[in-house]
């Protein structure tokens, strides 16, 4: 085992503290000496974004990605418009609150043609490149777990990912390695080690058995079974040594208070990434 990951890199992903508005998790990440946070855009509308990059200027906390853009796939042109109108959008206020990187969560298939929908997807994702790259934003390809498909994303693999990537070759367009969605893949290894030079976020959580929620069912570091060390240092070998996110989506972590979150966030970071 290599050593542990430095506490200059952690990132809270506002998701993990799910109750705290945008303004109490700045305030709870400064208190609590969490260096990184990665905004939800649901959360910077209700605080507006020009406060939220005052409060961020003020207290110290960088930005490590806004999330989230993508939701490409529709059942008509005017909607797959609205949807890549509204990803230029993202792409300002990323720009605004001064992060680099939007997470795209690229979307699920309106009806039950596949091919279709990651059609859509790279489509989308061409249509917003040139606007990304006059903002000096960045695109990060999330994968999301099969098991997603149906209601959140058609881009479930690595592979993909690194495919839609290899495909534009643009310096805009990279992934972001969540381990809660692809620890599973046999494929793993080779594909991040594929992904060298292009990997721009890497989220951390756990996977618990039994789950007993598919849409919060992530647990905290150390009460599941990846190897988040171990997959922490081959994103490394790959080139990533960017901030590193813990992404928490569990409802008996959000019912309990903020600090304590963070405290023991911090605390099996330490120990397990």
């Amino acid at each position: 085992m290599s050593g542990q990951a430095e506490l200059s890199k952690l990132s809270l992903n506002q998701i993990t503290t799910e109750n705290w508005s945008l303004s109490e998790a700045i305030d709870g990440c400064e208190r609590n000496e969490v260096p990184w946070i990665s905004i939800w855009r649901h959360k910077l509308a209700e605080y507006g974004v020009k406060e939220t990059a005052a409060h961020l200027k003020q207290s110290g906390i960088k930005v490590s990605s806004l999330c989230r853009g993508g939701m490409f796939p529709a059942a008509t042109q005017e909607e797959r418009d609205k949807r890549i109108e509204d990803n230029k959008r993202a792409i300002e206020e990323a720009a605004e609150i001064n992060t680099d990187t939007l997470v795209l969560v690229c979307g699920p298939s309106p009806d039950k043609d596949l091919v279709q929908a990651r059609k859509h997807v790279q489509e989308g994702i061409e249509a917003i490149i040139p606007y990304a790259e006059q903002h000096g934003v960045k695109l990060g390809i999330e994968p999301l777990h099969p098991m997603y498909a149906a209601d959140r994303s058609v881009i479930n693999t690595l592979g993909q990912a690194n495919s839609l990537v290899q495909y534009y070759n643009s310096k805009q367009v990279g992934v972001v390695v969540d381990v809660f969605h692809v620890w599973w893949d046999p494929q793993l290894a080779q594909e991040i080690e594929a992904a060298k030079g292009s990997i721009l976020g890497f989220h951390v959580s756990d996977w618990k058995v039994p789950m007993l929620d598919m849409f919060k069912g992530r647990a905290m570091m150390g009460d599941g079974v990846i190897d988040l060390n171990g997959m922490r240092t081959q994103v490394e070998a790959a080139g990533y040594h960017g901030p590193i996110e813990v992404e928490i989506i569990n409802q008996e972590i959000w019912d309990r208070p903020g600090d304590e979150v963070l405290q023991q966030m911090k605390e099996r970071y330490t120990k397990h990434v």
